[in-house]
């Protein structure tokens, strides 16, 4: 039985490796968001529960917080959910 001229050519073989590489990129990063994604919920909560305000309120602190500090939203929330301690200022 005779193989078709197109199967199994280097250049298939190439393009198919670089594929599974950038996809399996791409599943790191999707696994990296979920976990910030959890994380900044946590600490969204934390905030909320402490100081009596929406999640949106929330978010804003966050970001306020992350900016006046040049620290990533994910990580200063994963710290608050670590520690338990804000540094950030209360909503007014």
């Amino acid at each position: 039985m005779a193989q078709s001229a197109d199967v199994g050519r280097p250049d298939d073989t190439v393009e198919a490796r670089d594929s599974i590489a950038d996809l399996q990129v791409e599943v790191e990063h999707l696994r990296r968001a979920l976990i910030s994604r959890d994380v900044i919920g946590q600490a969204k909560g934390i905030l909320m529960e402490r100081f009596k305000v929406t999640a949106d309120e929330a978010f804003a602190l966050l970001v306020r917080a992350s900016q006046r500090d040049n620290v990533r939203v994910a990580e200063l929330s994963g710290r608050l959910a670590d520690t338990g301690e804000w540094l950030g200022a209360a909503p007014q």
